[in-house]
């Protein structure tokens, strides 16, 4: 059983997860508009992803015998500023869930929940490898300026990111 304060954090994180999901739909959405299908690929991977986060989540707190007590998720942006402002928003965005996901071990600490503290450690493991793709791609956004025929090649690039659900291995 999940004590209280347990409770509505991972409550809370569902709603951040399912937040994440449609920032990033919405950032697909973005770059479909912008004719970059490849990167509307790979932000629709993003939510999918995002998706099954929100989902592990909430199958963990059914399991361990708490209510999951969904809300009303914020209006997340429509506009950017551009492909670099994409990006540079989807390492701030991942780079939050990582203080939400450390807060999260936090609790899980101070309950001395031993059980959520090993559920934790595979997303504690998951934010490293967000924060470090997103970074990669931003570093290389980066050297080609966000244009040119670089823009071009790397948007061909991301289409060939596909959808795999890691959170499946992990149960």
């Amino acid at each position: 059983m999940l004590k209280e304060k347990m409770l509505k954090a991972l409550n809370e994180q569902i709603n951040a997860e399912q937040y994440s999901s449609l920032l990033y739909l919405s950032m697909s959405a973005y770059f479909n508009d912008k004719g970059l299908p490849g990167f509307a690929n790979w932000m629709y991977v993003q939510y999918q992803e995002e998706l099954t986060h929100a989902n592990k989540f909430f199958n963990y707190v059914v399991e361990r015998g708490g209510k999951v007590e969904l809300k009303a998720i914020d209006q997340m942006p429509t506009t950017w500023e551009g492909v670099i402002d994409v990006y540079e928003k989807t390492l701030e965005h991942e780079q939050l869930v990582t203080s939400l996901i450390d807060k999260l071990v936090d609790v899980a600490i101070e309950e001395k929940d031993h059980a959520t503290q090993s559920f934790l450690r595979w997303f504690v493991d998951e934010q490293v490898e967000e924060e470090a793709n997103v970074t990669e791609i931003l570093d290389t956004l980066k050297l080609i300026n966000g244009q040119g025929n670089g823009i071009f090649m790397l948007d061909r690039e991301m289409r060939n990111r596909t959808f795999v659900d890691t959170t499946a291995a992990a149960q």
